[in-house]
């Protein structure tokens, strides 16, 4: 049966025709060429990166970036919608796409030169370029402050020394967007990852997020050109404001993983028998998948709301915090819930509950921890910092 995705207050009502025709062309795709190879892809660890040229034709790199640049110049609730619907396929799928459009064209935009944007947009667009966005460190990883990766000047340009961890797409990028201190500040740099001095390594033995290729790179007096430091960097605000965008796809996305969850969880409760009726007949599991439709319900308006402040020019990062915490802490709730209710099927990779509650447990952490976005709302409504104290 096709899948039919919740809408319990008729939020389908709240979108335009060109926010519904987007999610409607991201949902078929999944459905359609995703689906089909995303359990070998989750047991061999892999990405299907045969998929990146359909991703690229269907306006999925840079949604909201200017036509100008090859990029749609869609809505933020467009983008969203798109990565609810890669991640209820995969959390790898949404990250790929995610880095490559907030973590990496983003930045170039943003702070780049005309020159760097005119070089690199059209073709990360076109699927031509692959990103990767370095600025987690061994160490440093919820305290990017702290990092120790250098950029020193040198002969027409700089050289970078260094270890970054955790970096998506790390293996199969064209560029890497690296930050690094410079001067006693935190710049952004373009490395192309052929340069002599870069060194990308997989890492290996993940239980979450196997469909998607997570590196560590590695800066051994690597040399780059003046003209690929981003020049509108030079202080943390710039990663910060990388990590807002990224933030806030991922709370779409965590929407598409629990209403994955859910629609597979309300199926079986209807079709299996016990005790001589379907299951969803029973109070325990109507509980269950009420608990579900609520707490998704919630993050759909949580998610619409913050991508119409977003589209105003009205949205603040902490507004984004809460929705990435929340929406994310839900979905992993949601994924548990749904195992429950099939039993030992739950853990079968016929369901994609299972490869969801994996998936969840590294998106609960990456892009600023539970913990850490509620210390941002923390000191927001209070403030007070509450970090290192």
């Amino acid at each position: 049966m096709p899948y039919e995705a919740p809408d319990y207050y008729a939020i389908e009502e709240l979108l335009t025709e060109e926010e519904r025709l987007v999610r409607d062309t991201a949902r078929r795709f999944v459905e359609e060429e995703f689906q089909p190879h995303i359990v070998e892809a989750y047991r061999n660890g892999t990405f299907p990166m045969q998929l990146v040229p359909r991703l690229a034709e269907l306006g999925f790199f840079g949604p909201t970036l200017p036509e100008a640049y090859g990029c749609a110049g869609a809505s933020s609730v467009a983008y969203g919608l798109i990565s609810q619907e890669l991640e209820r396929g995969d959390s790898g799928l949404r990250s790929f796409a995610s880095v490559q459009s907030s973590l990496v064209m983003y930045p170039i935009f943003a702070f780049g030169s005309e020159a760097q944007k005119s070089n690199w947009l059209p073709r990360m667009a076109r699927g031509q370029a692959i990103g990767c966005f370095g600025l987690t460190e061994p160490d440093f990883g919820s305290n990017p402050a702290g990092m120790r990766t250098t950029a020193k000047r040198a002969k027409g340009g700089f050289v970078l020394d260094g270890v970054k961890r955790w970096i998506t797409n790390g293996n199969v990028a064209d560029v890497a967007i690296v930050w690094a201190r410079l001067e006693d500040k935190v710049h952004g740099f373009l490395v192309e990852t052929d340069r002599p001095g870069f060194k990308a390594e997989q890492m290996h033995g993940k239980l979450s997020l196997r469909a998607s290729v997570t590196s560590e790179l590695y800066f051994d007096k690597c040399w780059i050109p003046e003209e690929n430091r981003l020049p509108g960097t030079g202080s943390m605000k710039a990663p910060l404001a990388c990590l807002s965008q990224a933030r806030y796809g991922i709370s779409w996305g965590a929407i598409g993983a629990a209403s994955a969850c859910y629609d597979c969880a309300l199926r079986y409760a209807q079709g299996r028998v016990m005790f001589s009726r379907p299951i969803a007949g029973y109070q325990l599991v109507q509980r269950k998948l009420v608990e579900m439709i609520v707490e998704i319900t919630k993050a759909q308006l949580l998610s619409l709301r913050l991508g119409r402040l977003k589209d105003a020019g009205k949205v603040r990062p902490e507004q984004i915090s809460l929705a990435k915490m929340n929406n994310v802490a839900k979905a992993l709730e949601i994924a548990r819930l749904a195992r429950d209710i099939l039993g030992g099927n739950g853990i079968m990779d016929e369901y994609p509950i299972m490869r969801h509650m994996m998936n969840l447990e590294t998106v609960n952490t990456y892009e600023g921890t539970e913990d850490v976005h509620r210390l941002i709302i923390g000191k927001d409504i209070t403030g007070f910092d509450a970090f290192g104290s």
